[in-house]
């Protein structure tokens, strides 16, 4: 599916796990239970008060020819459950970057964009979503399983350094902590990203960690070629705009060493094996093509042998 659906309506896009989870009971998804699910699990030899419409009549005639004696064999199905969803936003200050009337990635605006689709998503799969930030300094945490610290807080409100390694520690701590098969959104421009062992103990817990990237392809991910313009910089923490000439070989330099970072953010996310979601525009429409698009490359993932 692409931008067309996305405008077409579909204000959600189909959670698809990397494995078999577990959560909420009566959801649309496959679990690591056995259950009335639709999904095969295994097989195993028929009990008496098994359905009758499991019993696998192939394999059962296969089983009995081969000891001589009538055996039965049921199928076991995975229960289908709704999965826990979480969506950990990091609004460090970079995050306010490229505002209006700037013909740019507003970074805010496709993060909000994205929490949203997120959290309409959960609530499409029979899950109740979860929400984490640290906005102006302070914990906002409303936990998949009812009850709330903080409302989600409006954008605008920065984070202090090391929210995202913070955040994750505090996912990790919670008690109970969020069960096998939870997706855990991370949703940051990553442009200062978290060490490796801040992610392991996430994925070693079984969680479907889903980075979703918000930076500007124009700046971030690459750099035009504005050698000899006036280009206006701004620091990220807070410092005014001032106008910046750049010479060609610094404008070489930035363009190199922003698709060396990019190439590396990208190799960190396979060596973990986790699929990022890219989002360089910030248009509704845009944001759920890119959550599409993540969900089609892990359907298609599952169809080479998942």
């Amino acid at each position: 599916m692409g931008v067309s659906a996305a405008v077409a309506g579909a204000e959600t896009f189909p959670l698809v796990p990397r494995g078999r989870v577990v959560g909420v009971s009566y959801g649309s998804l496959r679990s690591a239970r056995r259950g009335g699910g639709s999904d095969v699990a295994g097989s195993r030899a028929y009990r008496s008060g098994d359905d009758v419409d499991l019993i696998d009549w192939a394999a059962s005639a296969r089983l009995s020819s081969a000891l001589g004696r009538d055996e039965f064999v049921v199928r076991e199905l995975h229960a289908e459950e709704a999965p826990r969803v979480i969506a950990f936003a990091d609004r460090g200050p970079s995050l306010a970057l490229y505002p209006e009337p700037l013909p740019w990635l507003r970074k805010w605006q496709a993060l909000d964009a994205a929490v949203a689709l997120v959290e309409r998503s959960a609530r499409a799969a029979r899950s109740a979503p979860g929400y984490l930030d640290f906005a102006d300094g302070d914990l906002h945490w409303r936990s998949p399983r009812g009850g709330r610290v903080h409302e989600t807080p409006r954008r605008g409100l920065a984070a202090p350094a090391g929210s995202l390694v913070a955040g994750l520690r505090h996912l990790a701590d919670l008690r109970p902590a969020p069960p096998v098969g939870s997706f855990l959104f991370v949703l940051s421009d990553f442009l200062d990203p978290p060490p490796q062992e801040a992610w392991h103990d996430a994925l070693e817990r079984g969680w479907d960690v889903v980075p979703v990237v918000i930076q500007d392809p124009v700046w971030e991910r690459s750099f035009p070629d504005v050698a000899g313009v006036a280009v206006p910089f701004v620091d990220a923490a807070g410092g005014r705009p001032r106008l910046v000439r750049l010479r060609r070989a610094e404008v070489e330099a930035r363009r190199e060493a922003n698709e060396a970072r990019w190439r590396a953010l990208l190799a960190r996310f396979e060596e973990l094996g986790v699929e990022p979601v890219v989002l360089g525009r910030h248009g509704e429409g845009d944001v759920v093509a890119a959550f599409l698009d993540w969900t089609d490359a892990r359907i298609a993932e599952r169809g080479r042998g998942w």
